[in-house]
């Protein structure tokens, strides 16, 4: 039986699940061949890109929570013995065929792309510690840009261009009066802006969600205080894409 035909252990079907279709998927088809040369630092960049936004990994710093916590999915399997070369081979065989009923979209990757991301997932997932050398440079922490400062009644953000869930800063600030706050999106994936009062309270304004290069605008009028700009994406500040806009 094709491991592709088991349970997706990518999509949200639980831990437990997720266990139950590696020992299936490992059952029917022995051991999993490690592919050839992969590059997992490209395969690091490239999951934070394409799988980020849906699993938590925690080398990767990814926080999504449409998906399986990729570090407890594995966790009990690599405990119980279960080589991480299986679980590479089982990785890649959900991208190139992933549950149609599931919420894991088809042809997310491929090639040596799927390679990587396999290689990188399999050698990262409930590894104790941090990346390290070219791993830990290949993307930087989210939001940890300098902070972005309004200039002549307008305040410019940005989208993580490299996918991550997160504005590429946490920290704004604006003086009191009308403000035009933009927010530009190059990653594929969607996000918008919006921004309340405080960290609860009602939001003052928010933009449509965009991708590819789109971009927010909007008009506010602020008074001293702090203010939260987030996105209104499901998951998405609670992954970590979120700041404080302090005006005074």
């Amino acid at each position: 039986m094709p491991v592709s035909n088991v349970t997706d252990p990518l999509r949200p079907v639980g831990v437990a699940g997720v266990v139950a279709a590696i020992a299936v998927a490992l059952t029917a088809c022995g051991s999993v061949k490690r592919f050839d040369n992969p590059n997992v630092v490209a395969g690091k960049i490239a999951f934070i890109q394409k799988c980020g936004a849906c699993h938590t990994l925690a080398r990767a710093g990814t926080k999504g929570i449409i998906g399986p916590d990729l570090d407890d999915a594995f966790a009990a399997s690599l405990q119980d013995g279960l080589g991480r070369s299986a679980i590479e081979g089982v990785v890649h065989d959900q991208i190139l065929g992933p549950n149609p009923n599931g919420v894991m979209p088809a042809g997310l990757a491929s090639g040596a792309t799927a390679d990587n991301i396999a290689a990188y997932v399999s050698q990262a997932a409930d590894a104790p510690g941090q990346d390290t050398g070219l791993l830990a440079a290949a993307v930087h922490p989210p939001g940890t840009g300098p902070p972005a400062v309004e200039k002549a009644g307008t305040l410019a953000l940005e989208a993580d261009p490299t996918g991550q869930l997160s504005y590429t800063t946490r920290k704004a600030t604006a003086t009191p009066g009308p403000v035009t706050i933009t927010m530009k999106n190059m990653a594929s994936i969607g996000h918008n802006i919006a921004l309340q009062t405080g960290t609860s309270g009602p939001v003052l304004a928010a933009g449509p969600i965009v991708s590819g290069g789109g971009s927010d605008t909007l008009h506010v009028t602020l008074k001293p205080g702090t203010y939260t700009f987030f996105c209104q994406v499901p998951g998405h500040r609670a992954a970590g894409m979120y700041g404080t806009l302090t005006v005074k």
